[in-house]
């Protein structure tokens, strides 16, 4: 269960739970998350650099190759933190939802459990991988009647995709900007938001700065200021509030929600403290724009 807390008191309370919500941190493991993210700050070699820096496709391709469908779970949580996404049944005009980075739909097929047989609602999904579209494809529950998912990097500057600008509800992005190269993420978000109809939101949730997997990251794996390769060569940023509020904003986006969710997960039987922490946002298009 997760608990609901300010604080997380002593720790023969803390291992109680699997898991508590609302953690606040102290000066002190503030000052300690910020140390280990200085160690871990070196780049690697020229050659390793630009093989990570580069070649994105090409190791997400690797990545659902190797993994298929069995490595994300379905996103079942988003109707808790965003339930825009289950206000689509008693919508008299289609409602037009496009997940950004769908991977092999674990938003996308969700949102189709959820919703009533006769919604009007159509789901567009793109990703980086060829592989990981396939395997959506490929699912039991797309059908091109009330789906549509392709290829795509939206990490261009120029952004071709095969909707109509200014035709959507709901934009998701979850846990996929962070893979983006920094220099990147702000035409990105700005491509996007033109997509959006007036009053249309636009949805993410990504890493946070000192997050655990952050912290976790050996000497050599840094490319940029918080900004990391995995093993697998697949990379990604830890976010602040303020730098979404910015990305969102100069894209013309205006703020809804800006959240930082910090959470303490435990693992009792090793007595472990692993702390999580994620930047949740909901920004809405302006009827002005």
């Amino acid at each position: 269960a997760v608990v609901s807390t300010q604080s997380t008191g002593d720790d023969s309370e803390v291992f109680k739970h699997n898991a508590w919500d609302q953690v606040d941190w102290d000066e002190e493991q503030e000052t300690a998350a910020k140390n280990m993210v200085a160690k871990n700050s070196d780049c690697p070699p020229e050659d390793v650099y630009l093989d990570l820096f580069h070649n994105s496709a090409e190791k997400w391709d690797k990545f659902y190759n190797i993994h298929t469908n069995k490595f994300f779970k379905d996103r079942h949580w988003l109707f808790t933190e965003f339930p825009e996404l289950k206000e689509n049944s008693s919508h008299e005009e289609e409602v037009k939802i496009f997940e950004v980075g769908c991977g092999v739909g674990n938003t996308i097929f969700p949102i189709m459990e959820h919703s009533d047989e006769d919604a009007k609602i159509f789901l567009y999904g793109c990703d980086f991988s060829e592989t990981a579209v396939d395997i959506v494809k490929s699912h039991k529950l797309y059908n091109k009647n009330k789906c549509l998912a392709f290829v795509c990097d939206i990490s261009e500057k120029i952004l071709q995709i095969p909707i109509s600008e200014g035709s959507l509800d709901i934009i998701t992005m979850i846990f996929v900007l962070s893979a983006l190269n920094p220099e990147n993420m702000g035409h990105c978000i700005k491509n996007l938001a033109k997509y959006l109809k007036p009053g249309g939101y636009f949805l993410f949730r990504d890493y946070g700065r000192y997050d655990l997997a952050q912290l976790r990251f050996k000497n050599g794996r840094c490319l940029a200021d918080n900004f990391y390769a995995r093993g697998d060569g697949t990379k990604v940023y830890f976010f602040t509030q303020e730098e979404m509020d910015k990305l969102f904003t100069e894209a013309g986006l205006v703020k809804v929600q800006n959240t930082v969710d910090k959470r303490l997960q435990v693992n009792r039987a090793r007595q472990l403290k692993m702390y999580r922490v994620w930047i949740q946002c909901k920004y809405m298009k302006p009827h002005s724009s």
